[in-house]
């Protein structure tokens, strides 16, 4: 078997050492376990998964079905700073004699913990290749330490964020040597939430708990200031009594500490209250049902600020343990918790609320990347670490197939006519576009708006993008905050008060934005068109219907009720034609194509529409375009109508530069190229010689909802993770 130079099966051991690792390794054991064809597994158990005080987690392992090739008593009991540093010092003692027998080619090491310290620097030692899952990140407490210490140790890195990538790559690791995979935990997360989790529920917390009407607690040693966080922990407990809401509460891990906290707990009889089920350990399965359907979970366990996003679920995060980790909305930091009542307030604040459910830390595909990375290794390059010192290159995208992946949101536009799902790249490439009739009742277009989507993200991991969020560009007055459409356009039927953001971030776990179109189309200019680097600029889009955008000082402007810039309501004559907004003289009731269609039917049907060399099937509607045909062929009265159209839109266009002086108008739609030229002759005539250098031009881009929608997301993501 001949795979990237090696003439034989990769044979990988992998190291796990309590609970919370083996949760993350797990899916990649079982992935290795699919394939063996290319890979050798080792199983090495060791630390606190053989302790009886600690769940004998080992048993998870083996119900897993995995073979266990070696156990090793690895942790001298104390649970204090000297017991720690003992326990790595017996590890280092049993670890040669293990890989001398198993003789890896490559071992996996999860982390920070100590006895993840100990593995490393074994396999180190004797010449056996790191791979090191969730380096580069950024916690808090000695844990940094000995995360950054593994990443020095580790020949190649899986990490979870973007940011993470970036530490790795500031710490002068070998940028062809990291991986940006997402958290291995997530591929089971993502599919978790809709299985039956009552009867788990039931189980740990009794047969009388609803879901969201109970609380998760974890909470563990801080080893660089332990009698601050037992004194925290004696808080929190004292909160959650008074708080009289059913918890299952956790017993913390192994380190420096735990023995005092459980003596608070004991000292508490958390125990025996009849509010509190505490437990040593939770099957990983039934933990991730158990957090995604709590009113809330509390503590300072990396799980809270990680995994739990994926749900949405409310976490409190207590202390510094996890300073420095990127979270979701969904978490409330209360660093000081140094009293009962601010643990309680923050309680009260997040109990039973639902965040949109976030994906900083993996998308669900982790595993596959994680196995064509391993894969890809060459055991016949030297074993040497390179380390790539400053300067660090500006272009971080790596180089080899199964890393590159495209950056990518999907845009969803919603039109009179037709909805729209669009794959869209960094760089504003439409990847790949499905267009569906957009139906007339609301459970129709929700639907369908969902299995769009579904089936796009299905087909963005196939074509190598990675989706970061989901943008909607639609018609009507939008709270971009709540994702709500308060009122929508009479083109779009049953679409007032609608909650786009709700259904699609539970479907598809990623974080959703909306907007107006007319918004769409200015932060689409913004990003990729003529607008980049413009501090105010307006975008008007002439379609069905007239709408707009205004960037002022490189922000959109939404306005106190969530109603600025619709610039097709500006009224530019006091008798003009009915609107559809129910007044009269808009821009909108001249300019748009529903009112080009509108006189194009009125002469058509007094037989002046057609001149020679036109004609208009019986079967087909009579259309703006028809109109613009025959002024084309030289029909007076349409280019007549063309003209007036183009004036009402030009006398608005002067309102805007005397009100918000941009430096810049956009003219954006099918009509913008018909109308350009009247619109600049109004200026000249109309405007005010102060404004009269303002330059308009007409938009250069195909699809400026699609981009608009995109942008939102692309903007917001890379902010975020830089």
């Amino acid at each position: 078997m001949e795979k990237n130079g090696n003439n034989r099966k990769l044979r990988v051991c992998v190291a796990t050492c309590n609970r919370a690792d083996y949760s993350k390794l797990a899916p990649i054991m079982f992935g290795i376990k699919m394939e063996p064809e290319f890979f050798e597994l080792d199983v090495v158990v060791l630390g606190s998964h053989l302790i009886d005080d600690y769940g004998n987690t080992y048993r998870m392992i083996e119900q897993d079905d995995f073979d266990i090739n070696t156990r090793l008593h690895t942790i001298v009991r104390g649970e204090d700073e000297a017991a720690m540093v003992e326990s790595v010092g017996l590890a280092l003692v049993k670890l040669p004699d293990v890989l001398n027998r198993l003789k890896p080619d490559i071992m996996i090491v999860h982390g920070d913990r100590f006895d993840a310290l100990a593995l490393a620097t074994s396999a180190a030692l004797m010449n056996i290749r790191i791979l090191h899952i969730e380096g580069g990140e950024v916690s808090g407490t000695i844990d940094d330490s000995i995360r950054h210490a593994i990443t020095k140790l580790a020949h190649y890195h899986v990490c979870c964020t973007r940011s993470a990538e970036q530490h790795l790559i500031s710490m002068c690791e070998d940028h062809d040597r990291i991986l940006l995979a997402g958290c291995p935990s997530y591929d089971k997360l993502l599919s978790a939430k809709n299985k039956d989790y009552m009867s788990i529920i039931r189980m740990w917390l009794g047969d009388d708990v609803k879901s969201k009407d109970y609380i998760v607690a974890l909470q563990h040693p801080v080893t660089t200031d332990i009698k601050h966080s037992i004194k925290m922990f004696e808080l929190t407990l004292d909160a959650l009594i008074s708080f009289n809401k059913r918890t299952l509460v956790l017993f913390p891990n192994i380190d420096a500490g735990s023995k005092e906290m459980v003596r608070v707990m004991r000292k508490k009889g958390i125990e025996h209250h009849p509010n509190f089920r505490a437990v040593k350990h939770v099957p990983f399965d039934q933990f991730i049902q158990l957090v995604a359907h709590a009113g809330c979970m509390i503590g300072n366990s990396s799980c809270g600020v990680r995994e739990v996003g994926a749900f949405g679920t409310p976490v409190i995060n207590l202390g510094t343990r996890q300073i420095g980790r990127e979270t979701g909305e969904n978490v409330l930091h209360v660093r000081d918790a140094d009293t009962q009542d601010k643990i309680l307030q923050a309680l009260h604040l997040q109990f039973g609320k639902q965040y949109p459910c976030s994906k900083i830390y993996g998308d669900g595909n982790a595993v596959p990347r994680i196995l064509k990375f391993l894969k890809s290794i060459d055991l016949q390059e030297p074993l040497q670490k390179k380390f790539c010192f400053p300067p660090v290159k500006e272009n971080i995208s790596q180089d080899i197939d199964h890393i590159l992946e495209t950056l990518s949101a999907l845009a969803v536009d919603l039109g009179g006519t037709n909805l729209r799902v669009a794959i869209v790249s960094m760089k504003g490439e439409i990847v790949k576009k499905y267009t569906q009739f957009n139906p007339k009742t609301y459970e129709e277009r929700i639907n369908l708006i969902l299995q769009m989507c579904v089936e796009a993200a299905a087909e963005a991991v196939k074509l190598n993008c990675r989706i970061l969020g989901v943008g909607i560009s639609t018609g009507g007055r939008v709270n971009p905050r709540e994702g709500v459409v308060l009122h929508s356009t009479k083109l779009i039927q049953e679409w007032n008060s609608v909650d786009l953001r709700s259904p699609l971030s539970d479907t598809l776990h990623l974080p959703v934005w909306v907007d107006n179109d007319g918004n769409c189309a200015a932060l689409a200019e913004r990003k990729f068109g003529q607008g980049k680097g413009l501090e105010n600029f307006v975008t008007l889009i002439t379609g069905t219907g007239i709408g707009g955008g205004i960037i002022h000082q490189h922000e959109l402007i939404h306005g106190s009720s969530f109603c600025a810039a619709e610039l097709g309501h500006l009224v530019v004559s006091l008798d003009g034609p009915d609107c559809s907004c129910g007044g009269r003289g808009c821009i909108e009731a001249y300019a748009s194509g529903m009112a080009l269609q509108r006189e194009a039917k009125k002469l058509h049907d007094e037989d002046l529409l057609l001149v020679e060399g036109m004609s208009v099937p019986k079967d087909e509607a009579v259309s703006a375009a028809h109109l613009i045909q025959a002024a084309k062929l030289g029909n007076v009265k349409a280019q007549s109508i063309l003209r007036t159209a183009g004036t009402a839109l030009g006398l608005g266009v002067v309102n805007i530069l005397h009100t918000i002086n941009p430096s810049l108008v956009i003219l954006s739609g099918v009509l913008a190229s018909h109308y350009i030229h009247i619109v600049k002759d109004v200026i000249r005539r109309q405007a005010l010689s102060s404004v009269q250098d303002v330059d308009v031009v007409v938009s250069d881009l195909a699809d400026p909802a699609l981009l608009g929608a995109a942008s939102m997301v692309l903007d917001y993501t890379t902010r975020r993770i830089c």
